[in-house]
């Protein structure tokens, strides 16, 4: 996979499975990214859905383990996946969280709890919810509403998929 380079201070890939849309499903552009801890070890995975044809991403997925110190955020910072999906799109607007609000969706034949985070900026919209393996998934979108549907589309890719040798 052309996107996924080995650097030197990228670690060898997750241990654990990215929940997200299929890239070989996708028709758009689509990168990869992977956070690294300062011992080597893969504290998160983030994919960055281009749903504009070349003009920029519209969509953040994030999988992000127990422990990430991403998922450690001061109350009203914005989620790691919407800071990613402001840096994208060059948007440099200050924003903050305003609200939650819990809303449980089907997704299969899973029962999910999910946390919709209320930002200032009204054209983001974005969600959470937690694996029964620990993992917290976050999904920012840019100027379109997430929908049930979007659950659907979620499958598990195994974690050898993001691992680079």
């Amino acid at each position: 996979m052309s996107f996924l380079r080995r650097r030197s201070a990228t670690p060898a890939g997750p241990d654990f499975d990215v929940l997200a849309m299929d890239p070989g499903d996708w028709p758009g552009n689509l990168g990869a990214g992977l956070l690294p801890a300062p011992d080597g070890t893969c504290q998160g995975v983030f994919l960055r859905y281009d749903l504009f044809g070349g003009r920029g991403p519209a969509m953040v997925i994030g999988n992000l383990p127990e422990g990430s110190p991403a998922r450690d955020l001061p109350e009203g910072e914005v989620p790691f996946e919407v800071g990613q999906l402001l840096l994208a799109l060059e948007n440099d607007e200050e924003i903050t969280v305003v609200g939650t609000e819990d809303v449980p969706v089907m997704q299969g034949d899973n029962l999910l709890i999910v946390r919709r985070v209320k930002l200032s900026e009204g054209r983001i919209s974005c969600v959470q919810f937690d694996r029964s393996d620990n993992v917290l998934v976050t999904i920012a979108a840019w100027d379109r509403p997430i929908t049930d549907d979007l659950y659907a589309l979620l499958k598990p890719l195994p974690a050898e998929l993001f691992q680079q040798g």
